[in-house]
């Protein structure tokens, strides 16, 4: 599959990356209705590897990821959680020697077409991580996200960013990229199984000095797209004050936290 652009940015592009082996991981859970389309948007032309990880889907997600040709697809038999989910991603790119490994969520609520600008801000060796952040411009109420969550993410990101001296637009993008230099210096296996692990992954990130780079990314919400409920939500949102916490007692040493030894 070719995307349509111009043979003269295709061949600048493929130049720009030679060397680079680029993994695309797609943590997956019931994400058959959605795959198919979000897998025909990766930019194949500079994507060398797809891995799949299906949580115990109750759909078809495995099966159909077969069928459309996704090489590594790997199926966890028990339910481990979107941060469990994550660790077997990642583990499988590093296996594959990825240089560049960008996570993208298969159900579609995130542009593919943006793999090309992520992956050459880490390439370029510009940042080694690229958030695709969902509320730099106006994507993220445009694109439907409800209203309550849209404040909880604001309120949290002040949070976060207060305690711990950054500058993100949003911690919470399911859309980020990787060098691999970066996913083999955190100790992530060690992180929740649960939707926290994502910020625990920042918190390493910044603990070891590491610098996010964020790129404008439209988003969209529909029934398909994967979402938490408001309980859920509420608990996670409680999770994310309690790391950030503890990352400013750790830098501030009124605590140390074992995450970030």
């Amino acid at each position: 599959m070719r995307n349509n652009y111009p043979p003269k940015f295709l061949n600048y592009v493929c130049k720009m990356f030679l060397g680079k082996k680029i993994v695309i991981v797609l943590p997956a859970y019931n994400a058959a209705l959605t795959l198919e389309k979000t897998y025909k948007e990766i930019p194949f032309d500079i994507v060398d590897d797809v891995v799949l990880v299906d949580d115990c889907s109750k759909d078809n997600t495995s099966e159909l990821a077969r069928q459309i040709g996704i090489k590594h697809v790997i199926r966890h038999e028990k339910n481990r959680g979107y941060g469990g989910n994550q660790k077997t991603c990642y583990a499988k790119a590093l296996e594959l020697n990825a240089d560049v490994v960008v996570m993208l969520h298969p159900d579609y609520q995130y542009t593919p077409k943006l793999i090309y600008a992520m992956v050459s801000l880490i390439s370029y060796e510009l940042y080694p991580v690229v958030f695709g952040s969902r509320i730099l411009g106006k994507g993220a109420l445009k694109g439907g996200m409800p209203i309550y969550k849209y404040v909880a993410n604001r309120f949290l990101t002040f949070a976060q960013n207060t305690l711990m001296n950054q500058k993100l637009s949003e911690y919470h993008t399911g859309f980020r990229a990787f060098s691999g230099e970066v996913l083999k210096a955190l100790d992530f296996t060690h992180n929740s199984d649960d939707f926290i692990f994502d910020n625990q992954m920042i918190a390493q990130i910044f603990n070891k000095g590491y610098e996010i780079a964020e790129i404008t990314c439209p988003t969209k919400y529909f029934e398909e797209a994967s979402s938490i409920n408001f309980k859920r939500s509420s608990i996670y949102g409680l999770g994310v004050l309690g790391v950030s916490l503890r990352y400013f007692f750790h830098k501030t040493k009124i605590a140390s936290w074992k995450l970030l030894n």
